[in-house]
């Protein structure tokens, strides 16, 4: 009968200090080495051409808020002015803050943190892997995770995600450690992690909970009460470290705060359950309206609207909003636990869609069958037992995860699909290893390590072909690879001669190239402009899929398309002349202008960090200020100027808001057009009317209104 007992070594008490580059004793001596030469590997995938990136545009324009004052930085406001937030947590900003204080504000700057957040991430996977099922498996996992496009594609974004991954990745490590020693302060540990990973993901962090509670509660060598009683300390912990920055925001008064953007009613509660959660699953037909959130289901929806914004209205005044033209054509949204739009990548079946699986699905057999075998081949054995507490952490993981993304929406967001990456990087190490020992032991067991190499590559070669004019070459190697390693184990004879152990390890390092070509070779396109990564995580090519679902992405678009509008830095000549005005002109006033949108905002305050005053949120339906009491800011002197410009907006993915007059910021708008005064072009920018067509529009795209006493 084969023995499926994964290969677990452990360095040996009393060991002398080694040089950090060598093993420790009683450890593969290619260990360290190996794993060094991956994390230098990795850094390198990560950062390559970070000098040359792009700002993600909604949220670079939060972080140079950020640096401005403690206040922003503490709320994630999206103005200098502090008057609203971002619509979302804003934890996964404050290392690109700091690192934006430490080496100035650069689009490398703000990519900086992700790329050591990746590289981490990689150690951990490998730590806990090696902690499970040994030196080789971890050493295949971290190759795995590597060489998988969208983890790729994560470390190089500016996003929520990547720290959101190396939390759930710590808290897994702490679980760990916690279920094999029976300790608390462990498990502790891993509930602040979790916080901490709710504070950049909000309540996706919380997802990993059941695998980790699973693993704890069926290995941890402790009674059942005690574990129970442990588990109930670690999630007060996690709860109250989630919880600590909207209780913050809860308890201060709404007029010494930026009001909370993505709400009705400018409570961080209703942003991160109803904006932020309940809105992704509008497709399973709940509403978020009920919550005070921005519906997705209800347009504007909520209780109190106008209302609650002038109540908590502060002497500031508001943020971003109305949308962009160069918003992608999957009419997605930066972060959040999800977003609206793709047709294509909707339904319980777009984890398999070549969209998604092609950045992250590669492993789906392999990690399928190690689940499956690593569960049903350890049944019977102590409750305590490691190796079957593995992959029940880890199946637990993907299970969970793959159902919430189905039922959500992601729209064409793939680095949402980094959490995933991580138990298939992991599944793939631990189940290989699994799976070549009881190939070695011989039995029937033996011959699923082949099934499992050829149903992976089967998959493979499928997405691989449904982009046929990508490295076209792909699908014929993988099949050559794939015989390959399947005629070696299959001449092996499990259990045979010396020579045959030979051929078998021959097998098995075919096997590893087949399985890993493919992600690989779409990984290594971040040194080609043409398939680099993009804004969403993407890395090689999309929309050239024959399903033709998807956003294509041309060469070197990346960051300027999926941020968001136009992520230079830079302002126009124009811009500069009318922020120059602007300034000149704007006397005692809080703000040098304010303007009917996020994205016409964005190029003041990414640029210079001027007081920019936007309206109506990311959506454009957020209630603050009313009309009312934006009227009140410009009688008290606080706006003078206001930059109307033509918006696309973001409120039919919430689904209202088409007429006009249907919004605060609509009926602003209006005001501000039938009260103000038009500010001729001519007076900032010097130069005479222009005589085309496209020049006209151009100037014509934005008006600069003086309103106020004295206009």
């Amino acid at each position: 009968m084969a023995t499926t007992v994964l290969d677990r070594t452990a360095p040996t008490g009393g060991a002398p200090r080694r040089a950090p580059w060598r093993s420790p004793v009683g450890r593969p001596a290619y260990a360290r080495p190996a794993l060094l030469v991956i994390a230098v590997l990795a850094a390198v995938l990560y950062a390559w051409g970070i000098n040359h990136s792009h700002y993600h545009t909604f949220y670079a324009n939060a972080v140079r808020s950020m640096t401005q004052s403690w206040q922003a930085f503490f709320y994630g406001s999206f103005d200098p002015g502090n008057s609203i937030t971002l619509d979302k947590l804003p934890g996964f900003l404050w290392p690109q803050a700091l690192s934006a204080q430490i080496f100035g504000f650069h689009p490398w700057a703000l990519t900086l943190p992700q790329v050591m957040e990746g590289v981490a991430s990689l150690l951990v996977l490998y730590r806990v892997v090696r902690r499970w099922a040994g030196d080789n498996a971890a050493l295949i996992a971290s190759v795995a995770f590597l060489l998988t496009p969208v983890a790729v594609g994560l470390f190089r974004t500016a996003v929520e995600d990547p720290l959101f991954t190396l939390c759930v990745l710590l808290a897994a490590e702490a679980t760990q450690r916690a279920a094999e020693a029976g300790r608390l302060r462990p498990l502790v540990m891993a509930g602040v992690w979790v916080g901490v990973g709710f504070q950049s993901k909000m309540l996706e962090a919380w997802v990993v909970l059941p695998a980790l509670a699973a693993v704890y509660l069926l290995s941890a060598p402790v009674p059942l009460r005690k574990r129970l009683v442990r588990l109930g300390i670690s999630t007060a912990v996690m709860v109250a470290v989630s919880a600590s920055w909207m209780v913050v925001a809860a308890l201060t008064p709404a007029k010494d705060r930026p009001y909370v953007d993505g709400t009705t009613n400018n409570s961080a509660f209703s942003m991160v359950v109803g904006y932020n959660f309940l809105n992704r699953f509008s497709s399973l037909g709940i509403s978020a309206a009920s919550t005070g959130s921005i519906s997705a289901t209800r347009g504007g929806g909520g209780h109190g609207g106008g209302q609650e914004a002038d109540r908590g209205g502060a002497s500031h005044g508001v943020r971003a909003g109305a949308g962009h033209p160069s918003v992608p054509s999957h009419g997605g949204r930066p972060g959040g636990f999800g977003g609206g739009g793709d047709r294509g990548q909707d339904g319980w079946s777009k984890m398999f869609g070549p969209s998604l699986a092609s950045q992250t699905g590669w492993l789906y057999p392999l990690a399928a069958v190690a689940v499956v075998c690593g569960l049903l081949w350890r049944r019977g054995r102590p409750r305590t037992d490691r190796i079957r507490a593995g992959f029940v952490l880890w199946g637990t993981w993907l299970t969970t995860y793959f159902l919430v993304f189905s039922a959500g929406s992601v729209g064409g967001h793939t680095y949402y699909m980094g959490v995933i990456a991580v138990p298939l990087a992991a599944l793939a190490g631990g189940g290989l290893s699994l799976l070549w020992g009881a190939y070695r032991a011989g039995g029937r067991r033996g011959w699923v390590l082949p099934g499992a190499v050829a149903a992976t590559v089967a998959w493979g070669a499928y997405l691989a072909a449904e982009f046929p004019s990508f490295l076209p070459w792909l699908v014929p190697a993988m099949g050559a690879l794939a015989l390959i390693a399947v005629v070696l184990l299959v001449l092996a004879r499990p259990g045979g001669t010396r020579r045959g152990g030979r051929v078998a390890l021959a097998g098995l390092g075919a096997s590893l190239a087949a399985v890993l070509l493919a992600p690989g070779a779409w990984a290594v396109q971040v040194f080609n402009p043409t398939y680099g990564s993009s804004g969403m995580g993407t890395v090689g090519p999309t929309g050239t899929h024959r399903s033709g679902h998807g956003a294509a992405m041309s060469p070197g678009s990346g960051h300027l398309k999926d941020g968001f509008g136009d992520s230079s830095g830079q302002l126009t000549s124009e811009q500069r002349k009318l922020l120059a005005f602007a300034t000149a002109h704007q006397g005692s006033a809080e703000y040098v202008f304010a303007t009917n949108g996020w994205n016409g905002a964005s190029p003041y305050i990414l640029a210079t960090g001027a007081h920019v005053l936007p309206l109506g949120g990311f959506s454009g339906q957020v209630p603050f200020p009313t009309a009312v009491r934006f009227r009140k800011l410009v009688e008290a002197g606080k706006v003078r100027y206001v930059l109307l410009g033509q918006t696309h907006g973001m409120a039919g993915m919430f689904g209202g808001g088409t007429g006009r007059g249907t919004t605060p910021a609509t009926r602003i708008t209006d005001w501000v057009r039938h009260a103000c005064a038009r500010v001729p072009a001519s007076a900032y920018d010097g130069a005479q009317p222009p005589t085309t067509a496209p020049a006209r529009a151009s100037r014509a795209a934005q008006t600069l209104y003086r309103c106020g006493p004295g206009r």
